[in-house]
């Protein structure tokens, strides 16, 4: 089965494969976040360094293996022609930018001032993995994006908005 799958999609299953042993390692009570304790047997060793290793499921420009700083969202959104036509041409000339077949993502965040301000970028890949964890409740961020992906910044929060768990959180509406 996983000689059928592309390289992403092996580094996933592994993910979700770990996961489910942390979880199992959890349920029976030993797995640690913290140092491993002195009674720990080598394999729960391995474990807990692994628990340690998988905070979320990852995706391309999610920061865990470049170099790039990562952008804090406060929400973020895909924008398409679809499921609403008739709404996406007038948000694209109400945010500065041209309609696109495939259309734009919306990252929500803050200058150095915190004022907040929207990213129309074309990280959507990026995008549809960041809101797929936030769904789950697990708070990730992207890396910054380089400048060719913006398309445009928009003073304010403009567009849709799915808030980040974290930004949730902070707002008391619970993260998830």
């Amino acid at each position: 089965m996983a000689s059928d799958l592309d390289d992403w999609d092996y580094l996933r299953r592994l993910e979700l494969l770990s996961r489910e042993l942390i979880t199992r390692a959890l349920d029976e009570g030993w797995l640690s976040y913290a140092p491993d304790p002195d009674e720990a047997t080598p394999l729960q060793r391995t474990i807990n360094e692994i628990a340690r290793s998988v905070r979320h499921y990852h995706f391309e420009g999610d920061g865990c293996l470049d170099e790039r700083p990562i952008l804090a969202l406060g929400g973020a959104a895909l924008i398409t022609r679809e499921p609403q036509p008739g709404v996406y041409e007038p948000l694209c000339q109400s945010l500065g930018v041209d309609p696109r077949p495939e259309g734009w993502a919306l990252w929500h965040t803050w200058d150095d001032r915190r004022r907040a301000h929207t990213l129309v970028t074309t990280r959507l890949a990026t995008t549809q993995a960041m809101l797929a964890n936030w769904s789950r409740g697990i708070a990730t961020h992207p890396e910054a994006p380089n400048r060719e992906h913006i398309a445009a910044v928009v003073r304010g929060w403009t567009g849709p908005i799915v808030l980040s768990p974290d930004h949730a959180r902070n707002l008391d509406l619970g993260g998830a």
